[in-house]
């Protein structure tokens, strides 16, 4: 009886949303706001509102900012709030008019209308950012990792049961590859090589070994290029298809890497580009993965400019940004389709 009613309860809920959401798109239902900010910072309001219709939001009015408000200035403000009869009044402006807030907040003091703080973070790239309670004092939080309680125990479950799954589907190919790039190469069959993990932790990776044996320089690592010399005929086609990734499983298990995550790049390439590219270790926020949305969108392989390399930061950041169980199902469904192959793989 108990389940019937949470059923039914649910199901009315989901059944007000979508009638609520139906409505607002029609122009009822709708929230009066008034805007107070920037001109720059308005229009982009007004542009996000116009997007997200069902959400049920109408401009009543504005003011624009072009300094820190007056009292005359705060007057106007308090003045149209009423006349125009605006439910709830959006205060948004950068950090360093962040006093405004307060003159604002204190002028409507006596008024009815909600207020919300929208700040701006001009040429800032926020990640995970979103509001909380530290210590009992409220947080702005501007780039944190989402893997935290929950999702950090879901995400190392989902890392254990399909790293588990997968290893023994796989076994039988590994053995083949081992076999072959012992007997057309000599060397060891792994390549190993340290790497930065989460947290900007350092960690030993294992793939198959691609290349001939050869020295580099102390510190450098040389991307394969296309007809790279190096790289043996087995191993074109491992990396081509991603093959010599599989040793990596062992790393998911072991709790450094996990099936889905931004690639690890070699330890000299984090130094070369984190000064390059806006936000690049801030990837190391989370552990690094076997494949990832940078390499279903295409971004795999050599990444020989620096444009490459920052839509591939961009990539990994959307990712962090907007982790879920649901979206690491959908990269390890399009890494089976689309994923192994790359144009840009050598």
């Amino acid at each position: 009886m108990l389940v019937i009613s949470y059923l039914l309860a649910s199901s009315a809920r989901v059944m007000a949303q979508i009638m609520l959401r139906q409505a607002r798109l029609r122009g009822r239902a709708r929230r009066a706001v008034f805007l107070v900010g920037p001109g720059q910072q308005l229009l982009k309001l007004a542009k996000s509102m116009r997007a997200s219709p069902g959400e049920g939001y109408s401009i009543a009015g504005f003011e624009r900012l072009p300094r820190l408000p007056d009292e005359q200035c705060l007057e106007r403000i308090v003045r149209r709030v009423s006349e125009t009869q605006a439910r709830e009044v959006w205060i948004s402006v950068p950090l360093e008019m962040g006093s405004a807030v307060r003159d604002i907040f204190y002028a409507l003091r006596n008024h009815t209308a909600e207020v919300r703080f929208l700040p701006d973070f001009p040429d800032m790239q926020l990640l995970n950012h979103r509001m909380s309670e530290v210590a009992g004092h409220l947080s702005v939080d501007l780039s944190v990792t989402p893997m935290s309680g929950m999702a950090r125990v879901l995400k190392r479950m989902e890392d254990l049961l399909l790293g588990f799954l997968i290893t023994a589907m796989i076994l039988p190919f590994c053995l083949a590859i081992a076999v072959g790039v012992k007997v057309t190469s000599p060397g060891p069959i792994l390549f190993k090589q340290y790497r930065t993990g989460a947290n900007g932790k350092k960690f030993k990776v294992y793939k198959f070994r691609s290349m001939r044996m050869h020295k580099e320089e102390q510190g450098q690592v040389t991307q394969a290029s296309r007809s790279d010399p190096r790289v043996t005929p087995i191993g074109s086609f491992l990396r081509r298809t991603s093959l010599d990734e599989l040793p990596q499983f062992y790393n998911v298990l072991q709790g450094r890497m996990s099936i889905v995550g931004p690639r690890p790049h070699a330890l000299s390439h984090n130094e070369h580009y984190k000064e390059l590219v806006e936000s690049y270790m801030r990837r190391h926020k989370v552990k690094p993965g076997i494949t990832g949305w940078a390499q279903v969108n295409g971004f795999r392989g050599e990444t020989d400019t620096l444009e490459k390399m920052e839509q591939r930061v961009k990539h990994d950041l959307w990712y962090i940004d907007n982790w879920s169980l649901w979206l690491d199902v959908k990269i390890i469904f399009l890494t089976v389709f689309k994923g192994f192959v790359g144009r840009n793989a050598y």
